[in-house]
């Protein structure tokens, strides 16, 4: 088996496209459009990684809103400089919820961050 994607529902698809290109630094890798079933799919991730997992992003043209519920955790990333990371997404218009730091407990530097349909995201320093 091969993990492929994670699929999220989201409210505004060119938001949520804007932010996980620019504000990520993600490709947009594939998007379908179903007129009959009025849905988008837009697949987005990094192409210089082949093979990796990538984000499903899917748009019910006729819902602007989902609950998040309580069961839904976070994607994870991993970034080379957390603390550069979290400043870039901030001079980009990202929401930093947690400031970049160790773990408690731990040595690992982690962060999060949210996107604009406030799906959580931990960054996590690798090396």
């Amino acid at each position: 088996m091969q993990f492929l994607h994670t699929m999220i529902r989201v409210g505004d698809l060119e938001k949520s496209i804007k932010f996980y290109t620019e504000v990520l630094g993600m490709s947009v890798l594939d998007r379908t459009d179903n007129i009959e079933y009025r849905y988008t799919l837009v697949f987005v991730g990094y192409p210089d990684q082949v093979g990796s997992t990538s984000i499903e992003l899917t748009y019910n043209w006729d819902t602007a809103q989902y609950d998040m519920g309580n069961a839904f955790g976070h994607l994870a990333l991993g970034v080379d400089d957390i603390y550069a990371a979290c400043d870039k997404i901030k001079a980009l218009g990202g929401h930093v919820t947690r400031e970049p730091g160790p773990v408690k407990g731990g040595q690992t530097h982690i962060a999060f961050i949210t996107d604009p349909d406030s799906y959580q995201i931990e960054l996590i320093q690798l090396g």
